[in-house]
């Protein structure tokens, strides 16, 4: 898929542009892997691992439409995974979220059309999905934009999807780093916001692979879900920690209890795959799609009115053995 292919990723210094990059070199042969980014220090540490002929980086802001522009000359695909991400950064610089994840998103989608890209996957979260943070409803918007950026495309041949998923395990600023800290500093008990919280968890490589896979899966519209284990947070606590009491403080401003990925509302447009949903396109577009069969041939069939799909409600659940494994894998 990506053999003799120029790629672009937003946001390549991050954790995902870093797997992404590290899965792309190791099993293709693009012909040139462009980091986007606006951090100097980190694209100097990560050209010193990622160094391959085919290796460009780029210090641009995906605010900065024109620098855009001059980085997707001769792109063929597109991964936007640059985002203001932390939550509790979103609801105190509100605009400057705005900024980044909603008209940074407007400046790919231009940037991508006058570039002629032929495919691009935006990187969206759960909290998008019916949202009750800044974070999830400047997402929101950038779903919908890329969206619908496919009735833009005239006779381009460029096509838009997004790919929606949950908790990467052990990213940065997340539970699992926070708990192992205060761990390894002697706490005497683990903060939890509510007994009955949960979330889905993904692991880095997972995501990654399953972005990989929807650029051949795709026809313009869709928004992938993957199929993924939720996990109780009293459970990862004391699978992280089983001798330690937990203590609960409450959930924080822009939390749920259960997080979604596919919300009831969109049940009418949303189709079952093996592994993974897909929410097709409320709107028509100038290309005709059957979102029912994806470009890999795969079928899906159309869920219950009325199906969500909640953390909550989840038919797969994650082992307390099988997280502390992946804590192992990840070298946490």
């Amino acid at each position: 898929m990506f053999n003799d292919k120029s790629v672009l990723i937003t946001g390549g210094t991050g954790s995902f542009g870093k797997e992404l990059i590290h899965h792309i070199l190791a099993e293709h042969q693009p012909r040139r892997l462009i980091v986007y980014s606006r951090d100097e220090l980190k694209q100097f540490e990560m050209s010193q691992i990622y160094n391959a002929p085919c290796m460009r980086y780029f210090i641009g802001d995906v605010r900065d439409a024109d620098r855009l522009k001059q980085a997707m000359h001769y792109v063929d695909y597109v991964v936007h995974a640059a985002a203001l991400k932390q939550v509790p950064a979103a609801e105190y610089n509100p605009f400057e979220a705005v900024k980044t994840n909603i008209h940074g998103a407007q400046n790919v989608i231009e940037a991508a059309l006058a570039a002629g890209v032929q495919k691009v996957v935006a990187l969206s979260t759960d909290k998008a999905a019916n949202p009750v943070n800044l974070y999830g409803a400047t997402k929101l918007a950038s779903d919908k934009l890329f969206v619908a950026a496919n009735n833009m495309v005239g006779p381009h041949p460029t096509r838009f999807s997004v790919v929606r998923y949950g908790n990467v395990v052990g990213s940065r600023g997340s539970v699992i780093p926070f708990f192992l800290k205060l761990i390894r500093e002697g706490a005497t008990e683990l903060p939890i916001t509510h007994v009955g919280m949960t979330r889905f968890m993904i692991t880095l490589d997972q995501g990654v692979q399953f972005v990989m896979r929807n650029f051949s899966r795709m026809q313009g519209g869709e928004i992938f879900v993957p199929k993924i284990p939720s996990m109780l947070m009293t459970d990862l606590a004391e699978a992280l920690a089983p001798d330690l009491p937990h203590k609960v403080i409450g959930i924080r401003p822009g939390e749920k209890l259960h997080e979604i990925m596919c919300p009831a509302d969109d049940s009418h447009l949303t189709l079952e795959f093996d592994d993974h949903y897909v929410i097709k396109p409320t709107i028509s577009f100038g290309f005709k799609a059957d979102f029912s069969v994806n470009g890999d041939g795969q079928t899906g069939a159309p869920v219950e009115q009325g199906f969500s799909y909640s953390s909550g409600d989840n038919t797969e659940w994650l082992s307390n053995a099988e997280l502390l494994k992946m804590v192992k894998d990840l070298k946490l």
